[in-house]
């Protein structure tokens, strides 16, 4: 696997992860897996109208979550997600019946109050930009927020993470545009997760480049390729990408080689697909190589979070859906949150063109 960081790591030892960073990994992989899975059942069961997900992301998206500077505001980084990006949330402390609930499109979905599909988060308080159905526009929308911080300074950073088919889209050219104006490079770290296919469509039957990562150079960015399947290249790679645009408050770009192990959504089927590496899988081998967890405490993990989350959907089913009267509600803001809080401009001093006389 190609990787150009920006800054390598010394040796080995200096490259190696804790066994408590690497068991914390492991935990928040395996939760969004059988969170996902547990999402797929419900579509299927009727308890939900749509799924898509990010089963064999884990690795990359449990990494990023964990390295997010977390906090609301330009000094806290800003994520603009995608629908793939649930491991990144349960990483960052999202509670997982929060997920289950915007599935079934109940009230008490604390995202979208039950208004928007599986997996499109919504979290203010984190900077986490609301998730769009449409891809590849948020590339577009993060261009606004890295220029708010860059004009505010500090060490926040903007993220935004899409897939390898938005790519071709315009949003995407635009933000690389953006981000590497001369004298006003912007402080974002662009990442594409590549599964190779767009819907069904073979990213061999699109893109000519051999990597999506080298039309970085064009625009003077620097780049990287990684392989997503590997959390701890995951970690490294993000970590060093990451102290780059913090450091120097200028672009970067990740492009991270996933699987797409159950199809693109509901729409295709949602069944598992046996040829793609399982990033999950891989990583509990090495674990247990290692002699890190042993085999038969990761199968209690995985027997224990499968059954608590059977029981949350258990209790989701009886949560209240949004009643028709409250349709308009999270539609507009209720206050100018722009100009609230605001210094308000000085009165106009009498005698002048707009003043009393």
């Amino acid at each position: 696997m190609i990787s150009t960081l920006p800054r390598e790591p010394g040796g080995a030892e200096e490259s190696a992860l804790s066994p408590d960073l690497l068991v914390r990994l492991h935990d928040r992989m395996l939760l969004s897996r059988c969170l996902e899975e547990r999402l797929i059942r419900m579509n299927k069961q009727g308890d939900g109208f749509f799924w898509v997900g990010g089963p064999g992301e884990e690795a990359f998206n449990v990494a990023l979550g964990l390295l997010v500077q977390k906090g609301q505001g330009p000094a806290f980084d800003y994520l603009h997600l995608h629908y793939r990006s649930t491991a990144t949330l349960l990483a960052m402390g999202a509670e997982p019946i929060d997920t289950l609930r915007q599935m079934k499109n109940t009230a008490t979905d604390p995202y979208s109050a039950g208004r928007n599909f599986c997996n499109h988060y919504s979290v203010r308080k984190w900077n986490v930009v609301p998730v769009s159905s449409p891809i590849e526009v948020q590339f577009s929308m993060a261009i606004g927020t890295a220029i708010a911080q860059r004009r505010a300074g500090g060490t926040g950073i903007t993220i935004v993470q899409g897939g390898d088919a938005g790519t071709a889209e315009g949003d995407f050219s635009s933000c690389l545009v953006w981000c590497s104006r001369p004298s006003f490079e912007l402080p974002c770290l662009m990442i594409v997760t590549n599964n190779r296919w767009g819907i069904s469509t073979a990213a061999s039957e699109m893109h000519a480049e051999r990597h999506i990562a080298d039309r970085a150079a064009p625009f003077g960015i620097q780049s990287a390729v990684i392989d997503g399947n590997d959390p701890e290249a995951c970690y490294r790679g993000l970590a060093s990408a990451m102290d780059y645009v913090r450091r120097e408050r200028r672009p970067f770009l990740i492009e991270a080689m996933v699987s797409r192990l159950y199809g693109h959504s509901s729409a295709s089927g949602a069944n598992f697909v046996p040829d793609e590496p399982d990033c999950l899988l891989l990583f509990e081998k090495r674990l247990e190589e290692r002699r890190v967890l042993a085999r038969s405490a990761m199968d209690e993990l995985r027997a224990r979070y499968t059954q608590q989350l059977l029981e949350a959907s258990k209790r989701v089913r009886e949560e209240p859906q949004p009643r028709g009267e409250e349709i308009w509600r999270h539609v507009f803001a209720d206050s100018d949150l722009v100009h609230e809080g605001a210094p308000q401009a000085p009165p106009p001093r009498s005698g002048t063109r707009n003043g009393t006389h």
